[in-house]
């Protein structure tokens, strides 16, 4: 499912562009921010029919082999455990999966390089080895060799990385993560699974899918109060100078300070501060850190802090 993470992430990303282009509405930019995560969770079924595809290459081969006008024994009687590996052919069969492809029109069938090379990592690779020369199999070997599949070599590969760059702009920040959704789900799957069983939901809930929205909003509507409360902490700097993205960083912090009792602050604090870390220099870091906390303090002071339910956890003991 789509982390918070990731929608802070995607915020983040089409702030910036409705800032910096004269020509977006709100609510164009609110339909281009929910098609950013819809092509996050295209990308979770991609990955998925990618496996399918490099098993699918390791049965061309093994066909081919067959067919050489003198086939060794090792032609003739192959290993088959990769491309009869059974959670593969859960995989293959899942009808959410063939569903959300046909919707969504992805294929890899214009990249018979990629598959080609993935399969060759693959096949080199000391897990791979030692998956394919055990005694005996069974349904956890099967599922480990995927987790290390895509870990090891769907995640690592430089020409997959450019290739997903090409096909969507909204991919270029989305790999690790995505890889971390389907592992997830190859280690959830059951061995007496059928095809319809469940794949990794879009949102974890109704609350997830509303913070999309709510969070842009919040940003967007009270831009000019957010932008305030960064320039009286950061009096003693040109505003100007800094940054237009450790800015929006900051700004929607604050948002969530303000406008989100069942966030608690340091949980926002946190991810923050991490999302700094991918999109501003370690100075900048330190920068923001240092104006978040002193912000919080300020607003908490000034009682413009309210936290309901879960928003509650950690804020005692942070105010002491």
């Amino acid at each position: 499912m789509i982390s918070r993470r990731i929608i802070r992430t995607k915020v983040l990303q089409v702030l910036y562009a409705f800032y910096t282009s004269p020509e977006k509405s709100i609510n164009q930019t609110e339909k281009e921010l929910f098609f950013s995560v819809q092509k996050t969770y295209d990308l979770y079924h991609y990955l998925f029919q990618l496996v399918v595809e490099i098993a699918d290459h390791a049965n061309s081969i093994i066909e081919l082999r067959k067919k050489k006008h003198f086939p060794t024994e090792e032609d003739l009687n192959p290993n088959t455990r990769f491309i009869t590996n059974h959670l593969i052919y859960q995989i293959r069969n899942n009808a959410a999966l063939i569903k959300q492809l046909e919707q969504s029109k992805l294929s890899w069938t214009n990249e018979p390089e990629l598959i080609k090379k993935l399969y060759t990592a693959l096949v080199n690779s000391d897990f791979y080895t030692e998956y394919m020369s055990k005694p005996e199999r069974n349904y956890q070997d099967d599922k480990k060799v995927l987790e290390l599949l895509f870990a090891e070599i769907i995640l690592q590969s430089e020409e997959l990385s450019s290739i997903l760059e090409e096909e969507s702009i909204y991919w270029n920040d989305d790999l690790d993560f995505v890889v971390s959704m389907n592992i997830k789900t190859v280690k959830k799957f059951k061995e007496f699974a059928n095809e319809n069983s469940a794949l990794m939901p879009m949102f974890k809930d109704d609350e997830d899918s509303d913070f999309v929205k709510n969070l842009f909003r919040k940003c967007v509507l009270n831009h000019d109060e957010l932008k305030k409360i960064v320039e009286q902490h950061t009096v003693n700097w040109d505003v100007e100078r800094i940054a237009f993205l450790d800015n929006l960083i900051m700004e929607m912090a604050i948002a969530e300070f303000l406008y989100f009792p069942s966030i608690p602050t340091k949980v926002s604090l946190n991810e923050y501060i991490e999302l700094s870390k991918y999109y501003s220099t370690q100075k900048s870091r330190n920068f923001i850190n240092g104006i978040l906390d002193k912000a919080l303090k300020a607003l908490k002071k000034e009682n413009q802090i309210q936290k309901a339910g879960r928003g509650l956890i950690g804020e005692e003991a942070a105010e002491e």
